[in-house]
């Protein structure tokens, strides 16, 4: 099983976001993955993971996961693949509806239809990718490095968004940290994969929170419940289910191999940079 770690949303400044990348680089991770909001001083995705491009050489860049009918189809099926060209076809694009109604009031975008709108960008965006002449008077490029696009990793809890991973993606990463609701997702994005007549398997990731402090013990678990804080009660659920020591890692990726996840993805809510190499130490 594959282990990749994230980009701590609390990473507000050039200097630390480019140490973490390239010490990431430099270690045994398949993934490093970057969060999405709008109505949050977070960076920037998209933009940020084109500058990670230019300082990583090795590591797998994913957004996790991009908030999609915020978004222009077209201008993000053309950012998604010039990024795929930038790190040599080492993106995937990650992509959820969100559940924050603040974020589509500060796009101004209807959050009530964001499902139906969701799909329709699915299609849209294959359609791009495939060279399709109808989105416009000419292709939109440029051509990625991947055929027919960047990965599709999709992520949701409700049955409709399982469904949709079976129609339009090649994987799915799951948010929660408990291990029977994830060993629940996983089964049923399979079951829809099989109902659809997909050939193969969906990649099945495991997105898990964690804080591995040192200096500022507790400042993750507080990052958590400031993020989530309209969220209630999931701030609660996802403050008292983040790992924060090195037994527990090494637990959750014993027991995530033995339900069949293809990769774990860690998410860090501390921006302390020794958790990079304490992660890789235990991972070999």
């Amino acid at each position: 099983m594959k282990v990749g770690i994230s980009i701590p949303a609390s990473i507000s400044s050039a200097e630390p976001l480019f140490e973490w990348a390239t010490q990431v680089d430099r270690g045994p991770f398949s993934t490093l993955s970057i969060l999405d909001r709008l109505d949050y001083p977070n960076f920037e995705p998209m933009t940020t993971l084109a500058a990670v491009a230019a300082v990583t050489r090795r590591v797998r860049l994913m957004t996790e996961v991009l908030i999609t009918p915020v978004r222009n189809t077209a201008i993000l099926a053309k950012e998604s693949a010039t990024l795929d060209v930038l790190s040599n076809g080492r993106f995937s694009l990650g992509l959820g509806l969100g559940g924050r109604e603040d974020d589509y009031i500060a796009a101004e975008v209807v959050y009530k239809d964001r499902g139906k709108r969701f799909e329709r960008q699915l299609e849209q965006l294959k359609r791009i990718w495939a060279g399709d002449p109808r989105e416009a008077a000419a292709p939109i490029g440029p051509k990625s490095v991947q055929p027919g696009g960047p990965e599709l990793i999709l992520s949701g809890f409700a049955p409709k968004a399982l469904e949709r991973i079976a129609r339009y993606g090649d994987g799915f990463v799951t948010a929660a940290n408990d291990l029977p609701n994830i060993e629940q997702a996983f089964r049923a994005v399979e079951r829809s994969w099989q109902e659809a007549g997909r050939s193969g398997r969906p990649r099945l990731i495991a997105q898990i929170d964690i804080a591995l402090e040192t200096r500022h013990v507790g400042q993750g678990r507080q990052n958590v419940l400031d993020y989530y804080a309209i969220s209630k009660p999931f701030d609660e659920y996802k403050s008292n289910t983040m790992l924060t020591t090195e037994q527990q890692i090494r637990d959750i990726i014993s027991a995530l191999e033995a339900i069949g996840a293809d990769e774990v993805v860690f998410f860090t809510w501390s921006s302390e940079i020794e958790q990079v190499d304490r992660i890789a130490n235990l991972i070999g």
